[in-house]
C-alpha cells in the first residue's frame, strides 16, 4: 500500500510539472526519473512521455538513448492504441549512431517485442531512414548495428535492398565492405534545394506536434 501511495504522489507530481511547466527543460531531469518509474512499478503515462520527447527535440544533446528506448517499450505495451508511433515521431532525426542501445533495451522486454508484429521492421526503417539523412556511404558494420542483423541475415537484407532500392556495396581499400546510399537533399548538398523554393510536408508536419 505504501508503495502505491508513493506511486501515487509521484504520478500527480508529474502532472503538475507537464500541466505548467510543459516547455521548461528544467524538467528533463524529473520527467526522465519519472520513465524509470513507470518501468519499475509497471504504470504508463503517455502525457508525460510525449512531453519529455519534445523537450528532447529541443535539446538534442540531452536525450538519453536507454530513457528514449524504455519510453518506446512502454508504448509497445499499449497496443494497440497508436501510442508506439506517436512516440516514434517525435524521436529527433539528427541523432544518430545510438540504436544500439535501443536495441540492448528491447532485448530485455522480448516477450512484448514479439508480440507486435512488425516492430523490428519499424524500428529498421526508422534507422534506415535517419541514417539515409546523414550519410552517402557507411561501413557494414554501422549498418548492421543501427538495424540490429548481422550474418547471412544481413546479407539477404542487404541483397534485397541492392535489387529494389537503389542500394550499392562496394568495398573500400580496407577491404571492409561499404554500403553506399541513395542520393538525397538531405546527404547530398548538390541536390539541396534553395529553401525559399519549397518547405518538404514532412518538415511542415513534425511542426505540429511541438505546437500542440
Amino acid at each position: 500500500m505504501g508503495r502505491e501511495k508513493e506511486t501515487t504522489k509521484v504520478a500527480y507530481a508529474v502532472e503538475q510539472l507537464v500541466a505548467f511547466n510543459r516547455y521548461n527543460p528544467d524538467i528533463l531531469p524529473d520527467l526522465e526519473n519519472y520513465v524509470n518509474d513507470q518501468v519499475s512499478s509497471q504504470t504508463y503515462s503517455l502525457d508525460a512521455n510525449l512531453c519529455l520527447l519534445r523537450l528532447y527535440q529541443f535539446e538534442p544533446e540531452k536525450m538519453s538513448s536507454q530513457i528514449v528506448a524504455r519510453i518506446l517499450v512502454k508504448a509497445l505495451m499499449a497496443m494497440p492504441a497508436p501510442d508506439f508511433s506517436l512516440c516514434l515521431f517525435l524521436i529527433p532525426e539528427r541523432v544518430t549512431g545510438r540504436f544500439r542501445q535501443f536495441w540492448d533495451e528491447a532485448a530485455k522486454s522480448r516477450h512484448i517485442v514479439e508480440a507486435v508484429p512488425g516492430f523490428e521492421q519499424a524500428i529498421q526503417g526508422y534507422a534506415i531512414h535517419v541514417l539515409s539523412l546523414t550519410y552517402q556511404r557507411i561501413p557494414r558494420t554501422v549498418l548492421a548495428e543501427a538495424i540490429n542483423i548481422e550474418g547471412l541475415s544481413l546479407d539477404k537484407f542487404l541483397e534485397n535492398q541492392v535489387a529494389n532500392n537503389g542500394w550499392v556495396i562496394e568495398k573500400s581499400q580496407g577491404r571492409a565492405q561499404l554500403i553506399v546510399l541513395p542520393r538525397n537533399e538531405f546527404n547530398d548538398p548538390a541536390l539541396k534545394k534553395n529553401a525559399a523554393d519549397s518547405v518538404p510536408l514532412e518538415h511542415i508536419t513534425r511542426i505540429f506536434p511541438i505546437l500542440s
